[in-house]
C-alpha cells in the first residue's frame, strides 16, 4: 500500500501517468491561468471519485470528455493546502481503467511554488521574472495534482509568454511558435521520462543561452551569461564522471539556469535544467562543487527517488555520497575528505539547533503531521553521507561498494522507493556477488542507530586531516591571542595558500570557540579583509563569527548580506543570529520587514517563524 502522510490525494485509489499543461503567464495579475489535463488510471476497484492536492488554487471547471464533473474544495487549508479537491465520477470504475480529467484554473498571489519578481529585483531591471521551488510539497500550488513522490510521472506542456521574454521548463524544448496578437509566443516542452511532482518546473524572464558542453547550455539574464559561462564549463567532467561511477545519463540535456538572488537554495535539480543561485559566481570557481552535487542528482532523487519525504535521505545522502566520488575523481581523496569534514560540522550546528533528542533528526523521521520543510536540515544529506560512507568500509571498500552503486541505479531506475527496498536490495547484491561474509559484515551494523535514533550519528569517522590541520592550528592560534592580545604575528600570509574551502574551516573553527573579543575580530579582518571578500561561504562565516561575539560594526555588513540574495542556507542562521543578540533583534526584524517581497515564500516564511517566534511579522 502507497503511504505518504503529506499527500491528501487518493494514492491507493488513483495514479497519475501524464500531466499536460496549457498555461498562460500573467504578469499584470501575478497568476498562470489555463488547465491541467490529467492522466490517469485506477489502482482499485469501485473508485467513484478522484481526491488532488491543491493550495491556493482558483479552481474553475473540471471536465471528463468533455463532460462537466461536480467538484468540492475547502477553502481553509494549511502546509499541506486544502483537504484536497474532490472530484465526483459519474461512475465507479473497476481497476486498470485509463481516463482523463482536464482541469481550468489559475494560480494565486498566495500560492508558495513560485516567486513573482518585479524589473527591480532582476540582474537587468528592465522585465518581469518568475521562477518556481515545488520540493517538497509546494507543487499543488502550481498545479492540481498528486504531490507526492511515490508516484512518477511524463508531463507535456504549452507555456504562453509575453515577449521578449522566454520559457524554460525540467523537460525538453520542443519548439515554440509566435501568436496571433503579435505580443506573444508559445513555448513547447516535451518530459519523456518519469519524475515526481515536486520536480516540474517553470522560469520565465529575459533569458539568454550560452552552450558549456556537448549536452549543456548555461542560462541567464544576459547581462551575466558570459560570467556564468565561464564559471561553469566544466559541468560536462562531472556528468562524464558519473556516467563511470552509475549508468548513461538519461535525461538528454543537461543545462543550467542562473536565477536571480532571491533563489532560496544553492541549486535545485530540475531535470534538464537545474536551476542555481547567482551566488556560486565567485570569480574563481570557487563554489561549482554545488553543480556536481546537482549533476548527481540525475541518478539518485530524479531517476531512483524516495517514495515519501521520511526517507528522503535516499535523495540527499545518496547524492551527498555520490558528489563526494566525484571530488574524489577529480581533485584527490584528501578533498573529498576535507568536503567530509565540513559537511560533519554543518551536521552538528543543524543537531544542536533542533535539539540532539529531537526526532526529526533521525534519518528516517515520522513526518505524520508534520510539514516537510519543517524537517529540512543537513541531517538528511550528512548523516546519510556517513552512513553509506560506513557501510563502504564495513563491506571492504570502494572496490566492492562501487559495483553496488551501479547495481542500485539499474535495480530502481524510474522507481520510488522506501528504505526497506534500498536496504533489501543491498543485502541481496551483497550475499549474491560477494558471499555471506559481506552479508555477516552488513548484520553487525547497528541499522536501529542509524536510521531511528535522533542525534549525530553512532559513529564517528576518521577522516584525512591534511588539510584542515593548518585551518585548526591557526584557529588555536588567534584563539590564544585572545588572552595576551598578541596580534603582531599574524599577517595576510597566514591565509594566503589556503584554499576556499580552508578558509571556510577556519572560521568554522572559530566559530566553535567562546565569542572572541572585539579587538581580536577587528584585528582578524584587518589582516585577512573577511568582510570585503565576493566568496558566499567564507563572507556567511565570518558574519557568524561576528555575530556569535555581538561585534556592532559588522551589523551593517550582515544587513546588506541578507538583502542581496535570499539562499536559505546562509539567512536563516544569520537572521537568527542577528535577531538573537543585544542590540540587533530590532535590525533584524525591520530588516525581514522591508525586504520580506524579496525572499521567495519558502524562505520567508522559515525565518518569519524564526525570528517572530510564531507571530506573524506586523
Amino acid at each position: 500500500m502507497n503511504y505518504d502522510p503529506a499527500t491528501l490525494s487518493n494514492i491507493n485509489e488513483i495514479q497519475t501517468d501524464h500531466i499536460k499543461l496549457d498555461l498562460k503567464v500573467d504578469f499584470e495579475y501575478k497568476i498562470l491561468d489555463g488547465s491541467a489535463t490529467l492522466s490517469l488510471t485506477t489502482i482499485a476497484d469501485n473508485v467513484n471519485r478522484v481526491i488532488l492536492d491543491t493550495k491556493c488554487l482558483n479552481i474553475k471547471s473540471v471536465s471528463q470528455d468533455e463532460r462537466q464533473l461536480k467538484f468540492h474544495l475547502n477553502n481553509e487549508i494549511d502546509c499541506f493546502g486544502a483537504t484536497g479537491l474532490h472530484i465526483e465520477l459519474n461512475e465507479p470504475l473497476t481497476a486498470g481503467t485509463k481516463f482523463e480529467l482536464e482541469i481550468a484554473y489559475n494560480t494565486t498571489i498566495q500560492g508558495t511554488a513560485i516567486q513573482w519578481l518585479e524589473p527591480s529585483q532582476t540582474v537587468g531591471k528592465k522585465h518581469p521574472y518568475l521562477f518556481t521551488q515545488c520540493q517538497e510539497i509546494h507543487a499543488r500550488s502550481l498545479l492540481p495534482c498528486q504531490d507526492t513522490p511515490c508516484f512518477k510521472l511524463t508531463y507535456s506542456a504549452n507555456i504562453q509568454v509575453s515577449r521578449p521574454l522566454r520559457a524554460l521548463m525540467s523537460a525538453i524544448h520542443v519548439g515554440e511558435e509566435e501568436i496571433d496578437d503579435g505580443k506573444s509566443k508559445l513555448y513547447k516542452f516535451e518530459q519523456e521520462v518519469k519524475i515526481p511532482t515536486y520536480l516540474i518546473a517553470l522560469a520565465v524572464g529575459n533569458l539568454a543561452g550560452k552552450e558549456i558542453g556537448p549536452r549543456s547550455t548555461v542560462w541567464t539574464e544576459p547581462e551575466i551569461l558570459q560570467e556564468a559561462a565561464w564559471e561553469f564549463a566544466d559541468t560536462e567532467k562531472f556528468i562524464a564522471i558519473g556516467e563511470k561511477l552509475l549508468t548513461p545519463y538519461e535525461w538528454k540535456k543537461y543545462d543550467l539556469l542562473v536565477l536571480p538572488a532571491s533563489f532560496p537554495f544553492g541549486g535545485m535539480e530540475n531535470p534538464c535544467l537545474t536551476f542555481i543561485t547567482p551566488a556560486l559566481i565567485a570569480g574563481d570557481r570557487s563554489l561549482v562543487d554545488v553543480v556536481a552535487h546537482e549533476v548527481s542528482h540525475s541518478w539518485t532523487g530524479n531517476l531512483v527517488t524516495a517514495a515519501n519525504w521520511e526517507h528522503f535521505w535516499l535523495n540527499e545522502g545518496w547524492t551527498m555520497f555520490i558528489e563526494r566520488k566525484i571530488i574524489d575523481r577529480l581533485h584527490g581523496e584528501k578533498e573529498s575528505d576535507f568536503h567530509a569534514i565540513i559537511g560533519w560540522s554543518l551536521l552538528e550546528d543543524d543537531v544542536k539547533l533542533f535539539g540532539e533528542n529531537n526526532p526529526l533528526t533521525a534519518l528516517q523521521p515520522v513526518l505524520k503531521g508534520v510539514d516537510p520543510d519543517d524537517s529540512f536540515s543537513y541531517v538528511s544529506y550528512e548523516k546519510g553521507f556517513n552512513l553509506l560512507y560506513h557501510i563502504q568500509k564495513v563491506v571492504g571498500g570502494s572496490e566492492f561498494f562501487e559495483p553496488y552503486m551501479k547495481a542500485h541505479i539499474k535495480e530502481f531506475a524510474g522507481k520510488s522507493i522506501v528504505t526497506d527496498d534500498w536496504k533489501n536490495f543491498l543485502y541481496s547484491f551483497m550475499e549474491k556477488n560477494y558471499g555471506s561474509v559481506k552479508k555477516d559484515a552488513l548484520d553487525k551494523i547497528d541499522w536501529n542507530s542509524w536510521l531511528h535514533s535522533p542525534g549525530m550519528p553512532p559513529i564517528k569517522h576518521e577522516f584525512d586531516q591534511t588539510l584542515s590541520k593548518e585551518c585548526n592550528q591557526l584557529a588555536e592560534r588567534w584563539n590564544l591571542a585572545r588572552n595576551n592580545e598578541n596580534f603582531e604575528e599574524f599577517s595576510p600570509a597566514d591565509i594566503e595558500k589556503f584554499t576556499t574551502l580552508q578558509k571556510m574551516a577556519f572560521l568554522d573553527r572559530m566559530s566553535e570557540f567562546p565569542p572572541l573579543p572585539h579587538s581580536v575580530i577587528a584585528t582578524m579582518d584587518k589582516s585577512y579583509n573577511f568582510t570585503t571578500v565576493r566568496n558566499v561561504e567564507i563572507c556567511f562565516r565570518w558574519h557568524k563569527v561576528c555575530l556569535l561575539a555581538e561585534y556592532e560594526p559588522n551589523f551593517p555588513h550582515v544587513v546588506k548580506f541578507v538583502t542581496e540574495q535570499g539562499r536559505t542556507k546562509y539567512i536563516r542562521p544569520l537572521y537568527r543570529l542577528l535577531n538573537n543578540t543585544k542590540n540587533g533583534s530590532d535590525l533584524a526584524k525591520k530588516t525581514f520587514i522591508e525586504n520580506k517581497s524579496f525572499y521567495h515564500p519558502i524562505a520567508a516564511t522559515m525565518i518569519e517563524r524564526d525570528i517572530f517566534k510564531n507571530e506573524p511579522a506586523k
